[in-house]
């Protein structure tokens, strides 16, 4: 099958949304299929208020189009609801395609809490963006029941894996700090809650991978937490390797795939009991999720490493791509 894939995310973004598509790209490509990504780097970019790492390609449709007419794709699927997925739908209504689309994440919190935008002008955007696909792709049972609270029409589960052989079990002596070791991943920005965990009072030492526009603050404000940027690859899965726990404050993620890879490192979860992780933490023994998010991280510190990577190993990118494939239909 030629499949279009339409992203307003991509490298050198480092993200859930990215991890996903990455992984799935290269899982279509081993079941044989072709494609064609559509992203951020075949434009001219300019920065979005709010998140200054990520380019927009505004009117982008000029240069889109005969990308999409010269692949002659048998099914399209917008990732993201961005500019470029903005310019493919208005392609696809045009010449009466039929596209598919997905909800990855809860944009319009994000964008109130950076930028103070009103949720309501950005759920309304999103929900006219789906409103006409012939299915929208979620990535939990808890969030396709929001989703159906607010009225999006024929909804479709595509999971989410993890790469078991880079995340693994490795040597603690990668960090030789104070342990035990707590440690968060991501973006360090105000949609994470990432003073969540740094506040706790907590023995040993605290990690933070990962940057963001409120690393400098919060660096200035916690000096005794260690903040080493952003890792990638082997480098990413030492450092989740070597710790002892991996705490996860996000209230507002729609999955998470960090803790996958925590788990497939061993390590177990202390995250809230909110979406995201009451969908991805279902085994009392991999991780501990709790409104008191010192308890979880302290309870978590007693949990069998060999169960985490025993349940991570469940999660697999063929297994969601063939979903994400099952998912799609055809344009004409």
């Amino acid at each position: 099958m030629r499949i279009a894939l339409i992203s307003d995310a991509w490298h050198p973004q480092i993200n859930g949304v990215v991890t996903t598509l990455t992984n799935t790209v290269a899982a279509l490509k081993k079941l044989g299929h072709e494609v064609e990504l559509i992203t951020p780097d075949r434009f001219k970019t300019y920065p979005w208020p709010g998140y200054p790492d990520v380019g927009m390609a505004f009117l982008c449709g000029p240069h889109l189009r005969p990308i999409l007419k010269n692949f002659k794709p048998d099914a399209i699927h917008f990732v993201t609801e961005g500019s470029i997925g903005f310019a493919a739908r208005r392609y696809c209504r045009e010449f009466g395609y039929r596209y598919t689309s997905s909800y990855l994440s809860h944009f319009p919190e994000y964008f109130k809490l950076r930028t103070g935008f009103p949720v309501w002008i950005s759920e309304a955007y999103l929900r006219w963006f789906h409103s006409e696909s012939a299915r929208v792709m979620v990535s939990t049972p808890s969030l396709e029941a929001l989703m159906l609270a607010k009225d999006y029409p024929l909804l479709a589960r595509w999971s989410r894996g993890v790469d078991t052989d880079l995340f693994r079990p490795r040597e603690k002596s990668f960090i030789q700090d104070e342990r035990p070791i707590s440690l968060f991943t991501g973006r360090v920005a105000v949609e994470k809650n990432v003073e969540a965990f740094l506040k706790l009072e907590l023995p040993g030492s605290k990690y933070v991978v990962g940057d963001g526009p409120q690393r400098k603050i919060l660096e200035n404000r916690y000096p005794s937490v260690r903040f080493v940027g952003y890792q990638q690859g082997e480098n990413l899965a030492r450092y989740i390797a070597a710790a002892d726990v991996f705490v996860f404050p996000s209230l507002t993620d729609t999955f998470g795939v960090a803790m996958l890879e925590a788990l497939a490192c061993g390590v177990p979860v202390a995250a809230f009991p909110v979406q995201g992780p009451k969908d991805v933490i279902t085994d009392e023994r991999v991780g501990i999720l709790s409104d008191d998010l010192q308890w979880a991280v302290m309870t978590a510190l007693s949990l069998n490493p060999e169960n985490c990577r025993n349940y991570a190993l469940q999660y697999t990118w063929e297994k969601c791509t063939q979903q994400f494939v099952d998912n799609l239909v055809p344009m004409v």
